[in-house]
């Protein structure tokens, strides 16, 4: 029969060898690197991207000209030429932002970049459902955030939901803007009025349905 100090000893290294493990998985999970993953290159110069100035600009401009509904599909190589002509990296409070990439999959857009932090390179995944109500109004829907192979979704969106909700106490935030709604969708899962201004015209968005490699989105006249 064992001695109950050898009994503590024993149950004691049995816990020790449980944290080490879970600790080690938590790491492993963290600076996860899918084998096939490479960082997209940022564009140099300065120069716009034709794909923004000579395709989905004009079908916005003309079709808003029209004020008929019209449809716009949007390529996925096609917006992330226009996401690495952006000046990457960015970097933050000692956080740099490498040149993230858009992936256009069966019903959801996710967004997979490297953050990098005192030697640290984490790759952070994004991945949202957007999604129009009865009522018509947006909802980008944010369903997953992960960090490597780590699911962080429930908590990031509490933290999120605060920031922002004490930026628009604190701050003076233009809450009509399209970028505010649009911030407020993403962070605070607030449905918006999907209206879009269009030089001197404003579209709606009508319907949208996301496949692999395209966004299509159908939009109407807005007053």
């Amino acid at each position: 029969m064992e001695k109950p100090k050898k009994k503590k000893k024993k149950k004691i290294h049995w816990i020790l060898i449980y944290w080490l493990g879970f600790f080690c998985i938590f790491i492993l999970l963290l600076l996860y690197k899918p084998a096939d993953f490479k960082v997209p290159a940022a564009i140099e110069g300065k120069q716009a991207s034709r794909y923004l100035t000579n395709v989905l600009y004009p079908q916005l401009y003309n079709g808003a000209q029209r004020g008929k509904p019209f449809d716009l599909t949007v390529l996925q190589e096609g917006i992330n030429d226009i996401v690495a002509r952006y000046d990457w990296p960015i970097e933050r409070d000692g956080v740099e932002y490498l040149t993230p990439e858009v992936f256009f999959k069966s019903g959801q857009i996710e967004l997979v970049s490297i953050v990098a932090t005192k030697g640290i390179r984490l790759i952070i995944t994004i991945a949202c459902r957007p999604a129009i109500d009865k009522k018509g109004l947006l909802n980008l829907n944010v369903t997953k955030i992960k960090i490597g192979a780590m699911s962080v979704t429930i908590l990031a969106k509490i933290i999120a939901k605060r920031m922002y909700r004490h930026r628009l106490e604190t701050v003076d935030v233009a809450t009509e803007d399209i970028l505010t709604k649009i911030a407020g969708s993403l962070l605070s899962s607030e449905p918006f009025e999907p209206i879009f201004p269009i030089t001197n015209k404003k579209v709606r968005l009508k319907a949208i349905d996301i496949v692999e490699g395209k966004l299509k989105l159908q939009f109407i006249g807005a007053s």
